[in-house]
């Protein structure tokens, strides 16, 4: 007799990251290059004096740390944010997290109950939508779109969608999966509108580093935190500033004392944060700003690469990236989902090569947003993404749509 499972998990949305990731597996069995675009795992080294810890570790046994984080690394990342100009964040403002994605799941499980509403600004990190139904918290979309450069609509348009069960606003910028920076008036907006609708802002900032020429600076939502701490939130990784993608370090930040307490009884359920994983992170205060600004100034030369060459392909389309490493490609075809596994199943290349995308409409709540769609991940080499980009205009050319 077949035993049932929940039916909350099967209602769960796949990440539409890895949601592919089967057909791949079977395409590189057969033989054939797989070129990875879909998810943001860089290529770039880690900085070699966070190498060396792993290296040189030696103790014996490996330990648990302390479920706020390990002293060494907070204290780490309080010289970082003051070095950004934030001197008011002290050890107290900060826990550890397993990723990023684990300070998500504790923001959200922290501010609201089961039903309450959270306002994203589609397009939207996908796998939101996967650790938002881990908590029973409902995403209501403000949409965005491809001719503003993804930039937020005006007041009053995000004010109708904010109702009596709204608790917060959760939003990336610089933004996965768009690239889109903020600017100052943008998050001048969002501030305001906490304020006088009572709601919490939940501010994803894992790609603050990466912020090409051109572009706005970037405004954190440390710069609102000391006038405004009981409804600024921050969530970090080192993930992607350091190539540190396995290591799993994330960060929570807020001035509210009551919400700190209630993310610290999550963190100290789960016990901690890998003590090896932090050690290594605690090094970023030896890492040099020079690391920082060469990865971005490579990742701008892959976005040059990868916009220009996508479009000149005849019905492609895309808003050029301002920071970050993604971009939202809309491609002439009726269904993207069906074009990134035709391309993993059937196409091949001259040289047995293909590509493999993130299907767009896994990032957006709003129903048949996204359909012709991908997220595009710039994390390959410039040979490699100019490889990437002749593979998509063959087989655009031939997709028998």
């Amino acid at each position: 007799m077949k035993l049932p499972i929940s039916d909350r998990i099967s209602t769960m949305p796949v990440s539409a990251v890895r949601k592919l990731a089967g057909y791949a597996s079977t395409a590189k069995k057969q033989g054939v290059k797989v070129y990875h675009l879909n998810i943001g795992n860089p290529d770039v080294k880690t900085p070699q004096v966070m190498i060396d810890v792993l290296r040189n570790w030696k103790d014996n046994p490996i330990e648990y740390a302390p479920s706020q984080g390990e002293t060494t690394f907070v204290n780490a990342l309080v010289s970082y944010y003051h070095e950004l100009g934030h001197s008011f964040i002290k050890d107290e403002d900060i826990i550890t997290t397993v990723g990023g994605s684990e300070a998500i799941v504790m923001a959200l499980f922290t501010l609201c109950n089961p039903g309450d509403e959270v306002l994203v600004f589609e397009p939207f990190y996908s796998n939101y939508s996967s650790l938002a139904s881990l908590v029973d918290v409902r995403f209501i979309a403000v949409p965005t779109s491809i001719e503003t450069g993804f930039h937020l609509p005006s007041k009053n348009e995000i004010e109708k969608r904010i109702t009596n069960k709204t608790k917060a606003m959760l939003f990336c910028t610089p933004g996965n999966p768009t690239g889109t920076v903020y600017t100052k008036k943008e998050m001048d907006i969002l501030v305001q509108i906490a304020q006088e609708k009572n709601l919490f802002l939940i501010s994803d900032e894992v790609y603050r580093e990466y912020i090409f020429e051109g572009a706005p600076p970037h405004t954190s939502i440390l710069s609102y935190m000391k006038e405004y701490p009981e409804n600024t939130i921050m969530l970090d990784s080192l993930s992607k500033r350091y190539s540190l993608c396995g290591a799993r370090l994330g960060v929570f930040v807020s001035k509210n004392p009551e919400l700190m307490k209630g993310v610290l009884k999550i963190a100290q359920s789960r016990l901690s944060s890998g003590i090896i994983d932090q050690a290594v992170g605690a090094k970023l205060t030896e890492v040099s700003q020079t690391y920082l600004d060469e990865v971005n100034a490579e990742y701008q030369r892959r976005r040059d690469v990868i916009y220009e060459g996508l479009t000149s392909i005849n019905g492609v389309s895309l808003a050029k990236p301002e920071g970050a490493f993604y971009s939202m490609v809309k491609l002439p075809v009726s269904n993207a989902e069906k074009f990134c596994i035709w391309l993993l199943e059937t196409y091949r290349s001259k040289d047995n090569a293909t590509v493999m995308l993130a299907p767009g409409a896994g990032f957006y709540a709003t129903q048949g947003r996204g359909e012709n769609e991908v997220r595009i991940a710039y994390v390959l080499n410039i040979e490699d993404l100019k490889t990437c980009v002749s593979i998509l205009k063959d087989a655009l050319e031939i997709y028998p749509d």
